[in-house]
């Protein structure tokens, strides 16, 4: 056991404490947290360790495609949805496997230097699961499925376990819980998007699902025309005579399909509506905004503040290097506070953090509090700087150094399935 004394401490969940204090056990299980003056004569005789900054819980970054990663800076946006995924196929079919493994590996690396503990990984090609493993990362693996063709769609998802075992192997690690996960509700057909709901809640797992993400995607399902129709004759083949619409809203279609509610999260929203939301809140969905992707793709930010006011406090996710600069959750919460100003700065760490963590169905993370295991780390900075709002101190020092104070110790698994 061991304690760590900080200028400030920010818990995640419950605030801040200036000058604090928080003990660990070996395993970086937190033993207890609070006032210095009170928690360390509890604890006298343990080694102490001074940071000299604010405390933190590890980030979690709640929705990632770091299988892209070697897209960075090579995607144009600004244009909408559709131009920047068809630009970004492009770029990807020219793209070398060693290049991809390269590029993964050092977003991992990117990942663990910012102070992330968790991630809500999307994936095709599950390239970042073992680089994942071996970095002591933990979260979810939404394995994605799309396809507007049931029976080859079914043909798909019962092939995953097959895939799973080619390109993975033995699973690495008790900590990253594996689900097949719906694309979109206009990129997968919707009786694979009930059943994959269906099993995600039978299960007590989740999936992950793109909603409401942009205009293209209303007007398509609402009305069955804009530019997703013309998307599907070039991409996928398919005449516009046979295309078939819902006529609904993506949360309308959502909801009947099952696929609103605690086992599915709702990753962006940005084209959401206030009546919506209320909507997204009462069914319990947790929900993820991923601004800097939104702005670079479509210019837009998530509606932050009608998600506010249906009573939405959303995690923080940063989307893919092919439309964001960097993997740092914590550059989501600045961008955010540049832009709503009102919003409090506690507010917008606690989505890096602990509302990160609560998407992804992991109590024990994203929180200093008795009995979790968060990790910890430490931005630097100057005490009396730190005083006044240690949130708003984090948020405007994103290039201070950060440190790593109590890491999590990686749970893998050994070939035959146990815990080593």
């Amino acid at each position: 056991m061991r304690a760590v004394h900080a200028d400030a401490i920010i818990t995640g969940d419950a605030g801040v404490v200036r000058d604090g204090a928080v003990v660990v056990d070996a395993s970086g299980t937190v033993v207890e947290v609070g006032p210095a003056a009170d928690v360390l004569p509890r604890h006298a005789g343990l080694p102490v360790e001074r940071a000299r900054g604010v405390l933190l819980p590890g980030l979690v970054n709640a929705h990632t495609h770091l299988e892209l990663s070697a897209l960075r800076g090579q995607v144009t946006g600004g244009a909408g949805f559709v131009p920047w995924v068809e630009h970004m196929i492009g770029v990807r079919a020219e793209a070398f496997p060693e290049d991809d493994a390269e590029a993964i590996e050092q977003a991992v690396a990117e990942l663990d230097a910012f102070g992330t503990v968790a991630v809500g990984e999307v994936t095709n090609s599950l390239s970042a699961v073992q680089p994942l493993a071996r970095r002591g990362i933990v979260g979810r693996i939404f394995h994605e499925v799309f396809g507007i063709e049931r029976a080859s769609l079914e043909q798909r998802v019962a092939d995953l376990p097959k895939i799973m075992a080619e390109r993975v192997g033995a699973w690495p690690t008790l900590e990253l819980d594996y689900a097949p996960s719906p694309h979109t509700l206009y990129t997968t057909h919707p009786a694979v998007v009930r059943r994959l709901a269906r099993e995600a809640r039978e299960r007590g797992s989740r999936v992950s699902l793109h909603l409401a993400e942009h205009a293209a995607e209303r007007r398509f399902l609402e009305h069955g025309d804009g530019p997703i129709p013309g998307w599907y004759e070039l991409r996928l083949k398919l005449r516009r005579d046979l295309l078939e619409w819902p006529g609904k809203s993506p949360i309308a279609l959502a909801d009947d399909l099952g696929a609103l509610g605690p086992h599915v999260i709702c990753v962006h929203l940005t084209d959401a509506r206030p009546e919506e939301l209320e909507l997204v809140a009462r069914r319990g969905a947790p929900v993820v905004f991923c601004p800097r992707s939104n702005l670079f793709i479509e210019t837009r930010l998530p509606p932050l503040l009608n998600a506010r006011a249906a009573g939405i406090l959303p995690a923080l996710g940063t989307d893919s290097l092919a439309s964001n600069a960097s993997l740092d959750v914590l550059a989501e919460a600045r961008a955010l506070a540049d832009r709503f100003p009102t919003v409090p700065a506690s507010e917008l760490v606690r989505m890096a953090t602990w509302e990160g963590a609560r998407a992804l169905g992991r109590d024990d993370l994203g929180r200093i509090v008795r009995a979790a295991r968060p990790g910890l780390f430490s931005i630097e900075g100057d005490a009396g700087a730190i005083a006044d709002d240690p949130c708003a101190f984090v948020l405007k020092n994103l290039r201070a150094p950060r440190r790593w104070i109590v890491r999590r110790p990686p749970r893998l698994t050994n070939l035959a399935g146990a815990a080593s």
